[in-house]
């Protein structure tokens, strides 16, 4: 498949949606009814959406089952992208396989890469990166709540190297983010190992 873009040193600069399927969320009336009963299909929402850039399964909201055959269009696939599109804009999360078949809500904006123009876990790492969340948040419709929308999302600009160029980035990044996580682990061990060593020292 070939996509015109802008080319530069890193690659092309290509708008997103030529490289995404971009979909906003199912009106609130498709979802007027969540709980968090354990019986039926989850629906993130903003909340569910981590720092890293995760997902946070503790409170999830769910619809029933019934009603979940009438939302297959907004099914999600292992690689999508939920973004914030209301409210606590630039957050966004990589859905992994163990989401397949969840759904989200209206105040979040799934994007769906085409793997053979882009990684997801690139784009990722590229929609978080500081000063691209600045540009992107810059963009926002002005209001009592910012909002960004599918068609401003389509026409934003992605900075997109060859695939190869692509996986060494995510690989670099993945152990980075090990590491980081190691180094988390170790501080809080020493954390908790503060207060005993000093009642020994204490006595």
């Amino acid at each position: 498949m070939r996509v015109d873009g802008v080319p530069t040193a890193h690659g092309q600069q290509i708008p997103l949606g030529g490289l995404c399927d971009v979909a906003a969320g199912p009106s609130g009336s498709l979802l007027d009814s969540l709980h968090e009963d354990m019986d039926g299909v989850p629906v993130l929402s903003p909340p569910d959406l981590t720092d890293a850039h995760g997902v946070d399964t503790r409170h999830l909201r769910r619809v029933s089952r019934t009603k979940a055959l009438k939302l297959g269009r907004f099914a999600l696939r292992e690689g999508d992208i939920l973004m914030v599109r209301q409210g606590t804009l630039g957050r966004l999360a990589l859905i992994k396989y163990e989401q397949t078949g969840w759904f989200y809500g209206s105040s979040c904006l799934r994007v769906r890469p085409q793997p053979k123009l882009i990684l997801s876990a690139y784009l990722v790492a590229y929609l978080s990166y500081p000063p691209v969340q600045r540009e992107l948040l810059a963009k926002a419709l002005p209001g009592t709540v910012p909002s960004l929308n599918s068609a401003m999302l389509k026409e934003f600009p992605v900075m997109v190297p060859p695939l190869n160029r692509q996986h060494a980035v995510v690989e670099a990044l993945t152990d980075l983010d090990a590491r980081i996580r190691l180094q988390r682990q170790i501080a809080d061990r020493l954390e908790a190992l503060r207060p005993a060593i000093f009642g020994e020292l204490f006595q």
